[in-house]
């Protein structure tokens, strides 16, 4: 029976990379609200960024179910940063009896560091179309993030640099 496996961790823990790693071992689409975002929108949202992503996470949501009935599994790439999100998700692909399995990428401290500024050297010179993320932006971001309890995941995975 096809699943759906959402994704969770912070901005730059390695979702994405973990999320292409899934699909190469399985037969599984990956839907990303940051890939929508940058090839549609370019990242110029502004004020309405938060409205256009959660128009983008229940367009992807009806996706999601249309493809797992076709018999593929779905990896959603999105971080699903609060507790309320995750349970409010873990219950609407409940309710279409598709089994969820929710994946948490931890990232120590040091790595995710050196995520962010290699991710930021990109963007400076132009080698991807990702947004910049500054100290506001993290301090922003991180007081919307509700970490995990282990109980509510699946599978626990420690990002490692290489």
């Amino acid at each position: 029976m096809s699943k759906v496996i959402l994704v969770c961790g912070k901005i730059c823990s390695g979702k994405t990379y973990y999320c292409n790693k899934l699909k190469e071992k399985s037969n599984a689409v990956s839907l990303s609200c940051d890939e929508i975002l940058s090839d549609l929108f370019h990242h110029n949202e502004g004020d309405k960024h938060d409205e256009i992503v959660k128009d983008i996470k229940e367009y992807l949501h009806k996706k999601s179910v249309e493809i797992i009935e076709t018999g593929c599994d779905v990896i959603l790439d999105w971080g699903f940063w609060s507790n309320s999100e995750r349970k409010a998700v873990t219950e609407f692909y409940k309710s279409k009896t598709i089994i969820s399995e929710w994946h948490y990428i931890d990232i120590n401290s040091d790595d995710w560091l050196n995520n962010i500024n290699e991710r930021n050297q990109k963007v400076i010179s132009g080698m991807c179309s990702d947004y910049y993320v500054d100290e506001g932006l993290i301090d922003k971001l991180m007081t919307q993030f509700d970490e995990p309890t282990k109980d509510e995941i699946f599978c626990w995975y420690h990002f490692k640099r290489d």
